[in-house]
Order: structure tokens, then C-alpha cells, then sequence
């Protein structure tokens, strides 16, 4: 750890949340010192630990969200429970939520109420389709909010649509509500006024469709599932080499198509040929461009070729496994790895994208189920009697 004072020490996050959204929000914040309390049914706890079990026994999903976090298991649905969590927010600076649509509401835990009980804290729900609106009462997974947002029906093969393999409308979601967080915590620091914060997984999508939104609003078409090339720019997308490996690339402008044609097509005559003399027309004439850079790659092996591409000053990449990615040499170079501890063993983690100078964030263990429940009880006034009544009633 850095002996530099994180940006967020001294915030104190309670979350009831569950699976990657709110999760992800959280952990970002834990990862700049802010402390989160991590509210879990008792027993199984956040249903996205039993996802899977690869990870020393543990899920995936539960350990790339989870680390620096305090787990303490509730019933809140128990008028015991309710009581411990409503002393929890009390010295709480956010409340987060992600639960089921309308389930926030019932528990008495919506923004409206807890502003008017704690009007200093800062509650952020996360939901499907909105807290309000025809359709705040249906459910919403990442698959279906990639499908209704027409992710869908811009990914994939001609014929053949195909999910993002990775959650991406939770990802979205997460990042949104960890930057409106921040954001209202610089406004309560500057105003003393605490505003909620609310974020849907559609919305958080439906911004990052601003591309094909707009193409489609204004063209009267939609861009056309192109696999891995790119529906409006060529050339774009994958190549294979004459040794059988997958290169990348993706040409930007009219220099670099110069470059290109000169350097690696070795025929400079074809920036200027009709067909191809600016990008419009090099999507129009996309088959015939495919064919000639196509039997180029056939010529090369991938590293020839991805060495020709770096003197065109060309944009290339390899088509990467997991386990490439897991070994890649920028992360390996640039020492974004660390050891986070876990209940089953230590893991390696990535650092945070977002970096600061001179800081180091916090990658302190994933909790188990549980694991701080009468650390933190006992912290905020509860003696062992308490917590023992508390048990025999099922609260915890």
C-alpha cells in the first residue's frame, strides 16, 4: 500500500446489492479507500457467489466484484434486521441498491423515505428499466437489456445476432452509478445538499448506442451485422495469415489508406483507384477490397505482417484468447497485477483502470459470507447479548 491517503477514506458505503451492478459501483469505490459494507442475505449470501465455483471454489463473478469489502448477512426483511440497517445508515454517507423491481419501496428503503429519516445520505438505486415509467416493474437481466436495446441487432454475423460475451449493460450501469456517486458526493461536500442518485441498466446502455442511434435515425438503415469487421469503415476487422493466425486491423483515414496500399498491399496505385480513393466508397466496394487485402495476408505470416502494418504506422492487433489476454506483455510491463486474497486462496487481480499518481489502491481480500457481521454489529453499539438475540431470531 501506498503511504499516500486514498481519495475516498473516510466514506462509508452500505449496499444491499446483489449480482454485477452494484457490486462493480461499490468495488470502485472500495478501490479508492471508501468503506464498504456489503449487506448479504444470511447463508448463501449475494446470489452471484454461487455462480460458478472456478475460482478456488468460488465464482468468478464474486471475486472480480467483491475485494475490499466488509460482508455482514441480514435478513432485512425481518423487523430485527430492518433495525441494524437502519443503524448502519445512520453513519453511512451512501446507501446503494440493486434489488428486485419495487423491492427498495416495500422495505421502507426508497430515496424519498430514507431522505426524509437520514438527510444527509446519498442513496443510489440501481434498476432495470427506471424507478418509474411503464416498465419499472419488469425484471432485467444483460441479455435482455442488450437485446431491447438492439445491441443485438448490431452484433454479430449477417443472419447470425450474438450477445457481447460480457456483461455489459451491468458494466454500464456500475460505471455510471460509481461516477454519480462521486459526482454527489462533491456536491453535498460543496453544498451540504445530498441528492439521490439513479441509474437503470437500459438507459446506461442506450447511452452507448449513441453510435448506431444516430446512423440509423439519420440514414433511414441500421449498420449491418458485420461479424468483426466494421459496418461503415473499410478496411476493418480480421485477416488470416499464411500461417494460419488472425491479425487485425483498422485503417482511420485517408492517410493511413495510403500508407497502407504503399506499405503492405505494396501497389500505392490503389489509394487512387475509384473504388477505393475514400472510405465511402471502399464500404461500397467492401468485397472487392476484402479480396485483395485478404490475398496480401496469404502471402505473410502474422508476424511479417503485423511488422509491415507497424512500418504503415497501421492500427493492427492479434485475435487474443483468454489466456493470451491473461499473459499480454502491456500488462506484464506496465505491473498491473496484484495478489487479492480470498476465502479459497490468493488470486492475481487487475489494478484499477483509472490511475493516480502516487496512489496506490486498495486490494484488500474478498469476504466471506458474513465474515465482519459481529466485527461491524459491535461497532456500532451492538454488545454480544444483542447479536446473540439477533441470531435467535434469524436477523443475521
Amino acid at each position: 500500500m501506498s503511504a499516500a491517503r486514498l481519495p475516498l477514506e473516510g466514506v462509508t458505503v452500505v449496499s444491499l446489492e446483489q449480482a454485477v451492478a452494484a457490486p462493480f459501483a461499490t468495488r470502485q469505490l472500495a478501490d479508492l479507500g471508501a468503506r464498504v459494507i456489503k449487506v448479504e442475505r444470511p447463508g448463501a449470501g449475494d446470489f452471484a457467489r454461487g455462480y460458478d465455483e472456478t475460482v478456488h471454489g468460488q465464482s468468478s463473478h464474486f471475486v472480480w466484484l467483491n475485494r475490499s469489502k466488509d460482508s455482514v448477512t441480514l435478513d432485512v426483511k425481518t423487523d430485527g434486521g430492518r433495525a441494524v440497517l437502519e443503524r448502519l445508515l445512520a453513519g453511512a454517507d451512501v446507501f446503494v441498491q440493486n434489488l428486485a423491481p419495487g423491492a427498495a419501496a416495500r422495505l421502507g428503503l426508497s430515496a424519498r423515505e430514507l431522505a426524509q429519516r437520514h438527510p444527509a445520505l446519498i442513496v443510489c438505486d440501481i434498476s432495470g428499466y427506471g424507478a418509474d415509467g411503464p416498465w419499472a416493474h419488469r425484471k432485467a437481466y444483460d441479455l435482455l437489456v442488450q437485446c431491447e436495446t438492439g445491441v443485438l441487432s448490431v452484433t454479430g454475423a449477417p443472419g447470425a445476432p450474438a450477445k457481447v460475451g460480457i456483461a455489459i449493460a451491468d458494466i454500464a450501469a456500475g460505471m455510471y452509478a460509481f461516477s454519480g456517486i462521486l459526482t454527489a458526493l462533491y456536491e453535498r461536500r460543496a453544498t451540504g445538499t445530498a441528492r439521490a442518485v439513479e441509474v437503470s441498466l437500459f438507459e446506461a446502455l442506450a447511452e452507448w448506442m449513441g453510435y448506431p442511434a444516430y446512423y440509423t435515425a439519420h440514414s433511414g438503415r441500421q449498420p449491418e451485422r458485420v461479424g468483426a469487421a466494421h459496418p461503415t469503415i473499410a478496411p476493418y476487422g480480421p485477416y488470416d495469415a499464411a500461417d494460419g493466425k488472425t491479425v487485425l486491423l483498422a485503417i482511420q483515414n485517408e492517410r493511413e489508406w495510403a500508407s497502407f496500399c504503399a506499405e503492405f498491399l505494396d501497389d500505392a496505385s490503389l489509394a487512387d483507384d475509384p473504388r477505393f480513393h475514400r472510405n465511402s466508397a471502399r464500404v461500397a466496394h467492401r468485397a472487392e477490397l476484402d479480396a485483395i487485402v485478404t490475398a496480401r495476408f496469404a502471402e505473410l505470416g502474422a508476424q511479417e505482417a503485423v511488422a509491415l502494418l507497424e512500418r504503415a504506422k497501421v492500427a493492427n492487433a492479434r485475435l487474443n484468447t483468454v489466456a493470451d489476454f491473461l499473459d499480454h506483455p502491456v500488462l506484464a510491463g506496465r505491473d498491473r497485477w496484484r495478489d487479492v486474497a480470498t476465502p479459497g486462496g490468493p488470486v492475481r487481480a487487475l489494478l484499477p483502470p483509472v490511475g493516480l499518481h502516487g496512489v496506490e489502491p486498495r486490494m484488500d481480500p474478498v469476504p466471506a459470507v458474513g465474515e465482519h457481521t459481529e466485527a461491524v454489529l459491535k461497532e456500532f453499539g451492538y454488545d454480544a447479548a444483542a447479536i446473540g438475540e439477533l441470531r435467535e431470531q434469524g436477523a443475521l
